[in-house]
Formats: structure tokens, C-alpha cells, sequence
């Protein structure tokens, strides 16, 4: 009985083993780099998600403005986000006119060259909303190139945090 009974915590702490490795074999962080253009007003609050190849947000990989009364004006986010009591994301300042901000962000290395993208949603305080300020493809040809923004971000960059 007690050799049965150390045979089976022997698999299962392989087992454990294994299963940390692999998880932590298939994660990997990302810098991002955040350039705003020199808007006049509040900081702004963006919403770095992780977009699959459908469309659908699948994460929320980083929240720029740790204020949670205002995240309902990321409208398209919010839908997704809902009032849950916890964020999948990591939470930081808002970032203001004309600053830029380097975050990482930690992506499911599977999700590589999938079709899948990174979205960034930004807001400022009585001003506009823009679903979709940047998005880039999640593919390893974008790493390291700049891509232009559509509202407050002037450009984004993702690159290996090796």
C-alpha cells in the first residue's frame, strides 16, 4: 500500500512538473512601446487587448489608467470586460500628450503568426474614443516596426523582451 501510495505521488509531481514547464515554455513578454501625439487634455486612457483571428477580444493584456470609474467610455472593450470584479491585465497610469510609456506584456506564445492581433483602445476624459487607435498584427515581421495610431497614440512598437 505505502509503495502504491509513492508510486502515485511520484506521477504526480511529474505530472505537475511537466505541466508548469510547458505553461511557462509557451509565455513569453513582449515591451511595448507607447508614443502619444501632443494632444491637449486629461491622459489617456488605453486598453492594450489581445484580438483572435475571428475578432473577438480574448485578453486584456494591459490598462493604461487605474481609475476603473472610467473604463466603461472603452466602449468596445467594456462589452467584453463587463463589470467583472477582476482584470485580466495588468494596470498602470494614464498616459498624457505627447509622453510615451514602455510596458510589457505577456502573450501566449502560441498565439504567434495565428492571426491573432494586438488592439489598442484609447479614451480621454471629455474628448474622443477610438476603438481601434492602433492594431497590429501579432506576427513575428511586425516585431520591432513602428505602427502608426489613428487618434492619441502617434505610433506603437512591439519588440521581444528577451
Amino acid at each position: 500500500m505505502k509503495k502504491h501510495f509513492l508510486i502515485t505521488l511520484a506521477v504526480g509531481i511529474i505530472a505537475l512538473l511537466t505541466l508548469s514547464f510547458v505553461q511557462q515554455a509557451t509565455v513569453k513578454k513582449y515591451k511595448c512601446l507607447i508614443q502619444l501625439t501632443n494632444y491637449k487634455g486629461e491622459g489617456a486612457y488605453i486598453v492594450v487587448s489581445l484580438i483572435n483571428p475571428e475578432g473577438k477580444y480574448e485578453q486584456t493584456l494591459q490598462i493604461l489608467g487605474d481609475d476603473p470609474e472610467w473604463y466603461d467610455d472603452l466602449t468596445q472593450w467594456w462589452k467584453f470586460y463587463g463589470k467583472r470584479q477582476t482584470i485580466d491585465g495588468i494596470t498602470g497610469a494614464t498616459i498624457s500628450g505627447g509622453e510615451r510609456a514602455v510596458k510589457i506584456l505577456t502573450i501566449d506564445d502560441s498565439k504567434l503568426n495565428k492571426g491573432y492581433k494586438i488592439r489598442f483602445e484609447t479614451a480621454v476624459e471629455d474628448e474622443y474614443y477610438y476603438a481601434k487607435d492602433a492594431e497590429v498584427e501579432f506576427k513575428t515581421e511586425n516585431l520591432n516596426t513602428k505602427f502608426e495610431g489613428k487618434g492619441y497614440i502617434r505610433y506603437v512598437r512591439l519588440m521581444p523582451n528577451d
